[in-house]
């Protein structure tokens, strides 16, 4: 029996057509349109095509914009898809193109078709179109200029290259019939009238390709093999296959569809994502709630993991909701192998140590990863003032709290153990300073007898903390599927997505360089922030998961 991993359906595909001769070997392409950011489910797609690439000898993926709606498009999105695919570990080598590159070639294919008498120029209304196309139900019935001649076709196409119509007067369509129950073959648009700069082209053009004309001309003259897209194009394929057998193209691609990834508490759509960051709900494109590539860049989610969740979830033909505690699950994986530990306390309590000496102990060796060794070990000052946890101290603690409490005894994450003597309370009743006593010679080492110590806290030592921003960052959403909830997405927005906090961090912290992940002992996984952390200036710390799945534990 064969140890080979199963392959998902379309590597099984290409897996036999290379075996039968079909391809030597495949071209697969990325082909977002510059009209918005990259989000997770793009992600999926690029691992799904750049990893054919990677997987298969002397094959490769391009990178491809669909740059065919100058009002929509621009030159900071081409930015940041490049950057989002660089980051994800891919690259596209010398593979780079537009849409915009082959805007010669589909007029010339355009004006093929009209010589065969397979396109016309419509002058009807954008209403009486989707009036006469009917519906599923209903026929669609012919236009009144659908039935003009090929030359009188060919001088309207060209009047309309030459900027003779305004928007909307007119439109070129191709002549495929009416009564398809697909309506995607219902005569569909091939181009229409723009009167707008484009980001490459500026003024050189005033007609557009639609996408549905465009797509499959571009993987014709790139020799795609196969053209890897999301379900929602299925009904869109008969027409694909028509464009391909019906204008001069050098080659024949094959359109796949698979499932696009759908997450709980998470919005896919570009619209959408939009909507949130123009209303103000979120702080841009790159804001660390939003499923953005550069939004969980910047929340510190590494690119190896989302890797890894994308292979892990697969490749289907059927549509489903994966849940987003799998990918978080996917990044405290990765993190806690990868993450170095420090300390940072995010609610401080200061601690005064009152029998604190410079002898014996002056600081604590703590390894930076538990079970790493080559991640080596780190001196950590300790003075008469320390902070920890407001939630690791307790007046009244119940039986199990084995943190501090008066008369108590706790260890100091690898330094001593320490009692607590008294506290000081403010006059509404808040704990505003523990006191306490050292246990001499007790780093490293068991308790004295007699003493009861359980329990080990995180602190950080007063003399050297640095301040730092923290912001703590949870899903963004409180329901599972805020597309379907009744007063619209933006009604179950969590109003807790993010709360912010002043924390004691270790001195070191503070000269880290900005996208730098660590775990936040007992906290969390913490990345400094790559646009507002500034080393030795400004410590800046965005969370990237908590340690567990506090949503699953409270549903």
């Amino acid at each position: 029996m064969s140890d080979s991993p199963k392959l998902d359906f379309i590597r099984e595909i290409i897996s036999t057509d290379l075996s039968t001769g079909k391809h030597e070997t495949p071209i697969t392409r990325f082909p977002p349109e510059p009209n918005g950011y990259l989000h997770l489910g793009h992600a999926k797609s690029i691992c799904l095509n750049f990893g054919i690439a990677q997987e298969n000898p002397g094959a490769k993926c391009n990178l491809r914009f669909d740059d065919t709606n100058p009002e929509k498009e621009e030159t900071e999105y081409v930015d940041s898809i490049k950057e989002d695919v660089k980051w994800l570990g891919f690259d596209w080598n010398d593979d780079l193109y537009f849409a915009s590159d082959y805007f010669e070639f589909f007029y010339n294919c355009a004006v093929d078709l009209i010589n065969k008498g397979l396109a016309y120029v419509d002058e009807e209304s954008p209403e009486e179109i989707k009036l006469h196309r009917g519906n599923v139900n209903t026929p669609g019935t012919p236009s009144g200029f659908r039935e003009r001649t090929i030359e009188e076709n060919l001088e309207a196409f060209a009047n309309m290259k030459a900027g003779k119509y305004k928007e909307g007067q007119a439109v070129l369509r191709a002549k495929i019939g009416l009564t398809s129950s697909n309506m995607n073959m219902r005569d569909p648009v091939m181009y229409r009238i723009m009167h707008a700069a484009h980001h490459r082209t500026g003024s050189d053009w005033c007609i557009y390709p639609m996408y549905d004309f465009a797509h499959p001309l571009e993987d014709a003259h790139e020799h795609i093999t196969h053209s890897l897209c999301t379900l929602e194009f299925e009904n869109h394929r008969p027409l694909y296959d028509w464009f391909i057998k019906n204008c001069p193209v050098p080659s024949a691609p094959r359109q796949i569809e698979f499932a696009r990834l759908s997450l709980t508490y998470t919005i896919m759509s570009k619209r959408k994502l939009l909507q949130l960051v123009n209303e103000g709900h979120v702080s841009g494109w790159d804001d660390p709630r939003l499923p953005t590539i550069s939004g969980i860049r910047r929340r510190g989610y590494p690119a190896a993991a989302i890797r890894a969740f994308c292979k892990r979830i697969g490749i289907t033909k059927y549509n489903g909701t994966t849940d987003v505690a799998l990918l978080e699950h996917d990044i405290r994986d990765h993190l806690n192998t990868h993450a170095p530990r420090r300390m940072a306390v995010l609610e401080p309590l200061k601690v005064l140590i009152e029998n604190f000496s410079e002898e014996p102990t002056t600081s604590a060796t703590i390894p930076n990863h538990p079970q790493d060794a080559s991640y080596g070990e780190r001196e950590v000052t300790l003075s008469a003032e320390i902070y920890i946890e407001q939630e690791d101290f307790m007046e009244d603690p119940p039986k199990k709290f084995f943190r501090l409490g008066p008369e108590r005894y706790v260890r100091l994450r690898g330094g001593p153990i320490i009692q607590c003597t008294g506290f000081e309370k403010s006059e509404s009743g808040e704990i505003t300073l523990v006191r306490a006593n050292l246990l001499p010679d007790t780093t490293g080492k068991d308790a004295p007898e007699g003493v009861k110590c359980k329990a080990a806290i995180h602190w950080v030592d007063a003399a050297t903390a640095v301040d730092a921003e923290v912001r703590l960052y949870d899903r963004l959403f409180t329901v599972e599927d805020p597309d379907s909830a009744e007063g619209g997405f933006t009604s179950v927005l969590n109003p807790d997505s993010v709360k912010t906090v002043t924390a004691k961090v270790e001195a070191s912290l503070a000269g880290e360089a900005p996208g730098t992940s660590f775990q936040f002992e007992r906290n969390g996984y913490f990345v400094t922030d790559s646009k507002d952390h500034k080393p030795g200036e400004k410590t800046v710390f965005n969370r990237t998961t908590p340690l567990r799945d506090s949503w699953g534990k409270a549903k």
